[in-house]
């Protein structure tokens, strides 16, 4: 089926192509959007993909039982219709009919092929915590059950039931973008080489036909894809960013049609050349310091207390960063349903010499002073503003004493992360976005049965009973109770430091129609067109 839309659209672009041909030109790809997206994946296996600037190709590449709209809110995807238990532990998806690329139906074993693959402990993924509201889905990631337990079962070739292990309202912000079914076939015919471009089968409304690492990642509008007639761009660039001015340079150019970030230190500069690109909204990111709490002296609570007062972050987000991002005295952002509200650091409204005060009083009790003193070093990545704000935390830390000796080393960002992970790190910067919308999404992280994704090896027994309660209880204030008593026993243990709240910031070319910055940032290519392709659909 053709729509009007596409059949205008094909006309034009005939037209186009037969014009470039009189004149010996060679044709183009059609409707192109070309993409900045900060960093090279390390993979676009859904079951592997964890960084959002791989799920954001993954959700171009595979479509889930649901899918974000263009302000990131969830509607059904592949599944049409959907039946929730009055307790809300059991979800029936009814499947549309589709297929994979290669013209084999998507079915419902598909789908728990997905789900199992992504949580088997045998695929190597780092992090499965959203799927884990699916019964047994946390034993199985912990190799404690086998993958057949999983509370997902293929009922008929198009229907699939879900099983949850507590009610889970938000499961469709969860999957409309992670656990998205597999194709069973491919992955059997080919192994782990079932991702490279020439074997690649996929759902979704793009197809990769080609990676050039370093470079670019290539795709094309996938015909066979569910809604391929409501598709508007026939080929789509990735290109990794990594070097943040010069990706604003490229847009202002009309290189690139957006890039997914510009820096904060260039907001006023951008806003006064180039005011027709510059998008910011509050975002949901939180970017913080994490301690390594295994690690002498960050296992001592007033030590961590005393470098989390010290720092400014009032100064930090509207002298630094300009303004649009929020200091953070907390860790769950606004923007979250369900957000508890009274919960802060118990300094926030301090002044600053009073803090700083306290803060060489903790640490002359700790041990330290100029015979001893407190030296370490702050790890941070080469984004998100913070080769500008390391150094202001450095002279922030150094006014406690001048025997506060920290020193600041930059790190590539996978590096910088694979370090934590291993525990390679004293003090080192952060950051998280929540993968569904609700406070558990940002609280999950310090929970003992979260393994490598918490950083800081922080854990109390206590908090895991109340995260646990709150997942149990359906009544929506005594959850978010429970939450807001997980969240500040968190903050007095000061395992890591919220800094602040970063807003989504974007370069988006007046060009791209359909685009819009939402907090989650989230943005599918699949809803983006050009003036010029409307203007010749409308013709």
């Amino acid at each position: 089926m053709i729509t009007a839309f596409r059949m205008g659209r094909l006309i034009g672009l005939l037209g186009l192509l037969a014009s470039l041909a009189a004149c010996g030109g060679a044709p183009d790809e059609g409707v192109t959007i070309h993409r900045g997206n900060r960093l090279e994946p390390g993979t676009l296996d859904p079951a592997k993909a964890i960084i959002m600037d791989e799920r954001t190709i993954v959700a171009d590449l595979f479509a889930g039982l649901y899918e974000p709209l263009p302000d990131g809110t969830p509607r059904l995807g592949l599944a049409e219709r959907v039946d929730v238990s009055d307790d809300g532990l059991s979800w029936t998806f009814h499947l549309r009919e589709a297929v994979w690329s290669d013209g084999e139906p998507i079915t419902a074993q598909d789908v728990v092929f997905g789900l199992q693959r992504t949580l088997d402990p045998a695929t190597g993924n780092q992090y499965a915590a959203p799927l884990f509201p699916i019964r047994n889905a946390a034993a199985i990631y912990a190799g404690e059950a086998p993958v057949e337990t999983l509370g997902a079962t293929a009922i008929d070739d198009r229907t699939v039931a879900i099983a949850l292990e507590y009610p889970t309202p938000y499961l469709p912000t969860i999957l409309m973008y992670w656990g998205q079914p597999q194709p069973r076939h491919a992955v059997a015919a080919h192994g782990e080489a079932w991702m490279r471009p020439e074997n690649l089968v996929v759902s979704g409304p793009f197809i990769m036909t080609d990676w050039r690492t370093g470079n670019f990642i290539r795709l094309e509008a996938n015909p066979d894809f569910y809604e391929a007639d409501r598709l508007c761009a026939d080929t789509v660039y990735f290109y990794p960013t990594v070097d943040t001015a010069s990706a604003e340079r490229r847009v202002r150019s009309g290189e690139l049609d957006l890039n997914v970030e510009f820096s904060a230190a260039n907001t006023d500069f951008l806003r006064q050349t180039s005011p027709e690109l510059v998008q910011t909204v509050p975002g949901l990111y939180i970017r913080a310091i994490d301690f390594n709490t295994a690690s002498e002296p960050f296992d001592n609570r007033d030590v961590r207390r005393a470098l989390s007062m010290a720092i400014d972050r009032r100064f930090i987000a509207n002298d630094i960063l300009g303004g649009d991002d929020a200091p953070a005295f907390r860790e769950i952002p606004e923007g979250i349903p369900g957000r508890p509200e009274g919960v802060r650091l118990d300094y926030a409204d301090r002044p600053m010499p009073e803090r700083i005060a306290e803060a060489r009083t903790l640490l002359e009790n700790a041990g330290f002073g100029p015979d001893n003193p407190l030296r370490f070093t702050l790890y941070y990545q080469p984004a998100a503003g913070w080769p500008r704000i390391a150094p202001v935390i450095q002279q922030d830390w150094r006014l406690i004493a001048d025997w506060v000796e920290a020193g600041v080393q930059v790190r590539d960002s996978q590096i910088h992360y694979q370090a934590m992970r291993g525990g390679d790190f004293q003090v080192a910067t952060t950051a998280w976005v929540p993968d569904f919308l609700d406070p558990y999404g940002i609280l999950l992280q310090w929970e003992t049965r979260a393994g490598e994704i918490n950083n800081t090896r922080w854990t109390d027994p206590a908090y895991d009973a109340l995260t646990e309660a709150a997942l149990n209880t359906v009544d929506p204030a005594e959850r978010a109770a429970l939450y807001a008593q997980a969240e500040q026993m968190f903050l007095d243990s000061h395992a890591n430091i919220p800094v602040f709240f970063e807003a989504t910031r974007k370069l988006v070319s007046p060009r791209i129609t359909g685009w819009v910055t939402n907090p989650a940032a989230i943005n599918q290519s699949r809803w983006l067109c050009t003036v010029e392709a409307e203007a010749a659909a409308a013709e």
